[in-house]
């Protein structure tokens, strides 16, 4: 089987991690500084803080947005839970945004779907692909909303002149480092922030409220706390991981890129396919190749038989019982709903394997 998703890790991870575990010191310490001053580097944004997952990346981004149980947050249609269960837990009204052919959100649906008390959007880069966030983010800005990356995905990826993570049109970036993501730490994730107030409030925040800077001999909770906070924080093991990975991770989002665009090229004009992420402002990490296609039971069927994984990868958010207060008509996503589907695209896919993979679509299901 060739399949949708694997796990990359360094081959030389042993002795690193080794060294950290029998370090006698494996919480946040100066592993985890190590990675957040690398990750400063590769996004041009000093504002990073290093999470246990990228779920409490969003959480803490609608916190530091001050979003509460009197406010609405306009979000994707189609994504993983994880996306909508931080709006859901902080008693916010969800509001859906219909889904485009691209299968990200698309701009008009965000702009109806604002009212008086949105305090936030959250947008989600499916599979990596970007949204279009410019005339978003300017529409948020001028009424003081607050906008939300969810690039879980998103790890090499490009919108415009800016990557990702950079939040040059946006307030918070989340990016997930999950097992099977392009830099995974095991398991954790990234929040950027385009503020230094919103940055030093989330370092208080991600570790209970309490400064890990003070110069204090004694105990840290001697001092202040001023705000309630969470245990989001990253450790030194998972850090050591990232850490190891990320020279992989550059050259496996080039691969996943370079059969991304094999795709392109070959699934062109076939009958009864569409490709539905090429834009040229926006380069995509390929984390997920989605096509829409007829007869989307059939082709799977098809695609399974000849060892070929493929999925939906998400469910649509709006069907589960936790949300179903928040049903809203989406007639963009009814029409796509039943074809589209992920085919294997990742940095373990080898030329041979993605012609077959061509080859066997266009034999027909």
């Amino acid at each position: 089987m060739i399949p949708l998703f694997k796990v990359a890790m360094d081959e030389n991870i042993d002795k690193k991690l080794l060294d950290i575990i029998h370090s006698g010191y494996i919480g946040q310490g100066p592993k985890v500084e190590e990675f957040e001053y690398k990750l400063y580097e590769k996004f041009n944004n000093k504002n990073v803080i290093t999470l246990s997952s990228g779920t409490h990346g969003l959480d803490l981004a609608l916190r530091l947005s001050n979003v509460t149980n009197k406010d609405s947050v306009i979000c994707s249609s189609l994504s993983c839970g994880a996306t909508v269960m931080p709006i859901v837990n902080c008693g916010a009204e969800v509001i859906w945004a219909d889904t485009g052919e691209d299968i990200n959100s698309t701009v008009e649906s965000i702009k109806e779907s604002i009212k008086e008390n949105t305090k936030a959007v959250i947008l989600v880069h499916w599979g990596g692909y970007p949204f279009s966030m410019e005339p978003i983010y300017e529409i948020c800005k001028n009424r003081n909303i607050k906008l939300i990356e969810d690039a879980a995905h998103c790890y090499g990826s490009v919108y415009k002149d800016s990557i990702i993570g950079d939040c040059k049109y946006s307030d918070f970036c989340m990016i997930s480092l999950q097992a099977i993501k392009f830099l995974t730490a095991g398991d954790g994730g990234l929040l950027f922030t385009k503020s230094e107030e919103d940055y030093k409030r989330a370092k208080l925040l991600r570790w209970f409220g309490i400064s890990r800077e003070n110069t204090l001999k004694d105990m840290r909770c001697v001092n202040d706390i001023k705000e309630a906070g969470f245990k989001y924080h990253m450790n030194d093991i998972n850090a050591t991981i990232a850490l190891s990975n990320m020279i992989l991770a550059e050259e496996n989002v080039k691969k996943s890129q370079e059969n991304a665009s094999y795709y392109d090229r070959e699934l062109k004009n076939i009958n009864g396919v569409k490709i539905t992420q090429n834009s040229n402002d926006k380069i995509s990490s390929s984390w997920l190749y989605t096509i829409l296609v007829d007869d989307r039971t059939s082709f799977a069927n098809m695609m399974g038989e000849k060892g070929i994984h493929v999925s939906r990868v998400h469910e649509r958010l709006d069907k589960y019982t936790f949300t179903e207060k928040f049903k809203k008509e989406l007639p963009m996503l009814d029409s796509i709903y039943d074809k589209y589907i992920c085919i294997p695209v990742g940095w373990w896919v080898t030329p041979e394997n993605r012609y077959y993979i061509v080859k066997s679509i266009k034999e027909g299901w």
